[in-house]
């Protein structure tokens, strides 16, 4: 099982510099301490293929960049008649080549699931790309077994994801070859740091997971508690 852990994002809190190298950019640094990041930004706007190829060439050779699929897809489109917007997307995250790790698509919590609009989008995806998918849905609806079934055609991983909206979004779901997590902070979502005891059982459920590919990354990082979090975690789950 490969397990990959990181953040949302790649800063360094400076409380933190010395886990990491001194010299260098900061994503070079950050790619010190960990083995994968997970590109927010790609959701709000478009990054050009050469500034993929760039990251691609700070990091070292077994970093993986997971990249969230654009709001332009998900949230505005909701997954209709979006095949233009998938395709350039997939171009521009493409330049990753080999870096290039799971599409993250994350659903609005507005957008319940209709099997023909999942399917149809899906299997376009997955007529494309032929990677590691996740989807981390909002709605409580696709946490039925016809969504879950759906999501295993289609080889794509159900995210697990904290704060919890439904009582099985808390673990993963879908196919079973990929497991996500997503930490937003708990209680106060982006901002709070998870203590000692969340955090062991976290280990736990990563060094227990099935899946051959394992991500966990933590996005409450408006104060810095990502970085830290998830060195700890890589602590926890290598016990």
């Amino acid at each position: 099982m490969t397990l990959r852990i990181g953040t949302a994002g790649w800063s360094v809190p400076g409380a933190l510099a010395d886990r990491f190298a001194r010299q260098g950019g900061v994503l070079e640094r950050y790619a010190t301490g960990f083995n994968a990041v997970e590109i927010n930004s790609s959701f709000y706007r478009p990054h050009q293929p050469k500034t993929y190829e760039r990251w691609a060439r700070t990091t070292p050779t077994d970093f993986r960049f997971a990249v969230k699929a654009p709001r332009a897809i998900t949230h505005d489109a909701r997954l209709v008649d979006c095949t233009a917007a998938l395709d350039a997307f997939l171009a521009q995250a493409g330049a990753l080549g080999a870096k290039l790790g799971p599409i993250l698509v994350q659903l609005p919590p507005s957008l319940a699931f209709e099997p023909d609009v999942a399917g149809r989008f899906f299997g376009e995806l997955r007529g494309r790309f032929d990677g590691g998918l996740a989807c981390e849905p909002r709605h409580g609806s696709w946490f039925g077994r016809a969504a879950d079934g759906l999501l295993t055609a289609h080889r794509v991983g159900r995210c697990a994801a904290d704060p919890v909206r439904h009582p099985l979004a808390g673990k993963p779901g879908g196919w079973g070859g990929l497991a996500y997590w997503r930490l937003h902070g708990s209680p106060r979502m982006y901002y709070s740091a998870y203590d000692d005891e969340a955090l062991a059982q976290l280990g736990q459920d990563l060094a227990n997971s099935p899946a051959d590919e394992t991500w966990c990354i933590f996005d409450n990082t408006a104060l810095g508690a990502a970085a830290e979090d998830a060195l700890k975690l890589q602590v926890l789950a290598a016990e």
